[in-house]
């Protein structure tokens, strides 16, 4: 005898994924479960001690350039239950070991000017037919690139012709190392080669990103987005379930729909799928390490000192030989780093007069060494006497992130890596990607369009699909 329903739709994981499908589902009217493992909501967007009393870091994401410029977030009312967006002076800074840096401004002048003249006409050309656009490039920049006609279509082609090729080709019209060093910084986000197609995509939207919308963080930490989106859900009527760990698909109530907010390994494991994803590849990891501090970091260059994010490489040669190294898995020797100040911009998220910190360099995918010290002798380049200033600190290598969420398989913190056809065709060629081969079945996370990034997107873009299913499987 067939189970009775007991709601429309059971969605698995709470993080920003899945708590914004379960939202989009629950404002259609559709009763909603979530299910999530750990003891709390949230995913890559937390907010824990990790090191002392009233030091509150971020596990994974910190900054949220797509955060605040997310037709989904953009769409609900999120301010209502919590979050609040703090932005710093200097969205990013990137230093050179002269003392001086790039600065990845709120204005596209601002940044072309700290390139250098030779430069910065250069930046001024390439920015200029999309700045006053993100809401359009946006909301085709975020959807599955087959979904139907741009609502720019002009701007997405040419978005598309610029940004296509590699970073490694974009960088070719800059002159000095100051841009062409930022450039590859904002690339290095991809986990890539930068002579992987699309990574020049990756910087221009960045880029753009910080002259639209800012880097900024979320007052108190990046929970705060999690909990603004389960407190909505909840306002909307959903349940959500923590501390329950899903195995298989009939541990779960009957429903019409099922969305998982996992890793496709995971999915296809749960929901007996087979083989369906036995093509899709997991990229490099990163070597992670928080830090409570017991005053600012002491950067060299000014403008690194009013940066919510500072990227340390400093050169295109340098950065792009640490991203080969992960990629090819070779550990790490003078890694590219990508770090993070958030008590610059709110204070209370460490004690007066101490701030968090955290850095993290990449490594190969399920790397088990120790790359302390290299990520210090990195920091200190650029900052010296940062290490009299660290009062604890957290290392989190790819077992424990892994360990931690189990969505990073290996330690990718991108659920997927950002290498040929899977770059934009996640989790696999199909024309409805967060579908599945079985019936009813649907998958959210990040292995989805548009990928990684605390946006809620991918959660967003398979809700739609869910709706369609259920309108279809209705009429029948």
């Amino acid at each position: 005898m067939r189970r009775a329903v007991v709601a429309d739709a059971v969605v698995v994981g709470a993080g920003p994924n899945g708590l914004t499908a379960a939202v989009e589902l629950a404002r259609a009217g559709l009763s909603v479960q979530v299910y999530e493992a750990a003891d709390t909501v949230g995913g890559g967007a937390r907010t824990e001690e990790l090191t002392l009393p009233g030091f509150r870091h971020d596990p994974c994401s910190a900054v949220h350039p797509f955060g605040i410029g997310s037709p989904a977030f953009k769409a609900l009312p999120l301010a209502r239950h919590g979050l609040e967006w703090l932005q710093p002076e200097v969205p990013m800074a990137h230093p050179f070991p002269d003392g001086t840096a790039a600065v990845l401004g709120r204005t596209v002048g601002e940044t072309a000017a700290s390139l250098g003249p030779r430069d910065a006409g250069t930046y001024r050309k390439l920015m200029a037919p999309y700045t006053g656009h993100w809401d359009a490039i946006a909301a085709d920049f975020f959807r599955p690139p087959w979904a139907g006609i741009p609502r720019d279509p002009y701007r997405f082609l040419r978005f598309g012709l610029t940004g296509t090729p590699p970073a490694a080709l974009l960088a070719l019209r800059f002159r000095d190392a100051k841009a062409r060093g930022m450039l590859a910084g904002l690339a290095g986000h991809a986990i890539s080669r930068l002579g992987q197609p699309f990574t020049g995509a990756m910087a221009m939207m960045f880029a753009l990103a910080a002259h639209e919308r800012g880097w900024p963080v979320a007052r108190g930490g990046s929970q705060s987005i999690s909990d603004a989106l389960a407190g909505y859900l909840t306002e909307l009527g959903g349940e959500i379930r923590t501390g329950v760990t899903v195995r298989k698909l009939d541990e779960l109530p009957p429903a019409r729909a099922y969305v998982f907010d996992t890793s496709p390994t995971a999915l296809a494991r749960i929901a007996a799928l087979g083989d369906a994803y036995r093509g899709y590849r997991y990229g490099p990891s990163v070597f992670k390490i928080d830090y409570a501090l017991d005053g600012p970091v002491p950067w060299t260059a000014e403008a690194a000192r009013r940066a919510g994010t500072v990227h340390i490489g400093p050169t295109y040669t340098e950065i792009g030989d640490a991203l080969n190294r992960a990629v090819t898995g070779r550990p790490p020797h003078t890694p590219f780093l990508i770090t993070s100040q958030p008590s610059v911009v709110d204070p209370a998220r460490a004690p007066e007069g101490k701030h968090v910190f955290w850095a993290y360099g990449h490594v190969p995918h399920d790397w088990h060494g120790d790359a302390t010290d290299a990520v210090e002798r990195q920091i200190e380049r650029f900052a010296p006497g940062f290490r009299d200033l660290v009062l604890a600190r957290a290392t989190t290598g790819p077992a424990g992130l892994a360990a931690r969420n189990a969505n990073y398989v290996g330690g990718d913190v991108a659920c997927g890596a950002f290498a040929g056809l899977q770059a934009v065709l996640r989790p696999r060629l199909a024309a409805v990607p967060y579908a599945t081969r079985r019936p009813g079945v649907f998958l959210c996370s990040s292995a989805t369009p548009p990928g990684p990034g605390v946006h809620g997107m991918s959660g967003h873009n398979a809700a739609r699909a869910v709706l369609r299913h259920l309108r279809a499987t209705a009429r029948r």
